[in-house]
């Protein structure tokens, strides 16, 4: 008996949703034609263009949204069942698309992938100042001596430096470090 009263609970959410467009329709209208009666400035139309492009870009954009979701779904403060009709909540009243999931997903590769070119050509360029030669000018001092003409410079531990940050970026962006998702 519980599910027949919550299906026909959420037949009525969905009824009441189909109203809220057709009043949303109904108000747009309206204001079409308020707009055709004003006598309004070209500034004044700007303002109310900015406006509705951004109330507008704000329903289409996924990312805030994708976001709001997430937060939703992973918060321990509320219970389940709260939980659960607040994501419903989300959900119906908002606009989401598998393809702004799909975006969301290749901007993060693909910012992990340029994070990881980044942390080889780091360490790539530790290497190759270890490897070659330096002009003694640029080899400033050196810290411990293995022989009287060889040992450990600055110039190597800087080296070693990049070569260690360079493996941090690559660690970092092939290990998935789940940081507010």
């Amino acid at each position: 008996m519980p599910d027949k009263n919550k299906l026909s609970d959420d037949l009525k959410h969905f009824e009441r949703l189909h109203h809220k467009d057709e009043q949303l329709i109904q108000k747009l209208d309206e204001f079409m034609e308020l707009l055709k009666d004003s006598n309004l400035d070209s500034e004044n139309i700007k303002g109310i263009k900015i406006r509705i492009n951004d109330a507008l870009n704000y329903k289409l954009e996924g990312n805030k949204l994708i976001n709001e979701l997430k937060e939703v779904s992973l918060s321990d403060g509320m219970e389940r069942l709260d939980q659960l009709n607040l994501l419903e909540s989300l959900l119906n009243t908002n606009y989401i698309d598998s393809r702004q999931v799909k975006k969301d997903k290749l901007k993060k590769g693909l910012n992990n992938t340029i994070k990881a070119i980044i942390g080889f050509l780091l360490i790539t360029m530790g290497f190759a100042m270890i490897i070659m030669p330096a002009p003694p000018y640029f080899e400033m001092f050196t810290i411990f001596y293995f022989t009287p003409d060889d040992g450990i410079t600055l110039m190597d531990l800087i080296s070693l430096t990049i070569i260690a940050i360079g493996i941090f970026i690559v660690l970092r962006s092939f290990l998935k470090v789940k940081k507010n998702e």
